[in-house]
């Protein structure tokens, strides 16, 4: 009896230590993980911006590259979540692209574009980029910089609770956002409940204004 309590005892001590050495990882190091990740794709974008040929500007504009699986398209920031909140966005939704930043919808539109440029990103682990999202509020601004333009979007309306299989949202004209017709529209979407991933939450903005980064940062920016 006493080599069976003893074994029992023993095996609760080692699950527990697993349990604790897992809760963290997926608390602490992910976030450490996701900090040097994103750190890096934001210096890369800056790197080649400074290196971006000057565009001839008495030539029609060339065609825009593709987007790349896996690099940086741009870097966001939204005000209402941190003042230094500041999250690359990358081209593609796949694990192991939004274990590095936020992950923009291959299928939907590009930035600034007519559509609809939809975002992805983790509410918890990997540097919890959206752990604060119940807290947009309409009018709240969504900023983005491609290194050549400041875009800076609006909130249309408080988040959306629905289903993973609701497609529909980043749709060009996303179902239930309120929108009427075509339009240059942002969606941002991540999982529901905090921990979990049952639910997926919704926030939807239109494009406000736009402005060369040579003129500084925008207004919402400028605080």
């Amino acid at each position: 009896m006493r080599l069976i309590v003893r074994t029992f005892s023993e095996l609760c001590i080692t699950v527990g230590a697993v349990i604790v050495l897992f809760v963290v990882y997926v608390v602490y190091w992910t976030g450490v993980q996701a900090q040097s990740a994103t750190a890096g794709q934001i210096d890369t974008l800056e790197r080649d911006w400074v290196d971006r040929p000057v565009a001839d500007t008495t030539a029609a504009p060339p065609a825009p590259e593709p987007y790349t699986t896996g690099r940086g398209i741009a870097v966001m920031y939204i005000p209402r979540l941190g003042r230094d909140w500041e999250w690359p966005v990358l081209e593609g939704t796949a694990p192991d692209v939004l274990k590095k930043g936020l992950g923009h919808y291959p299928a939907t539109a590009r930035l600034g574009e007519t559509g609809n440029f939809s975002v992805a990103g983790h509410r918890r682990t990997y540097g919890d980029p959206f752990k604060d999202f119940p807290r947009l509020r309409p009018g709240d601004a969504v900023v983005l910089t491609d290194g050549t333009t400041w875009f800076t979007y609006r909130i249309e309306r408080a988040p959306y609770r629905t289903v993973p299989t609701d497609v529909g949202v980043v749709d060009p004209v996303p179902r239930k956002s309120g929108f009427d017709g075509p339009g240059r529209y942002l969606t941002l979407t991540t999982c529901e409940p905090e921990w979990g991933s049952s639910h997926r939450l919704i926030a939807w903005a239109h494009l406000d204004a736009t402005q060369p980064v040579t003129d500084g940062k925008p207004p919402a920016l400028a605080g």
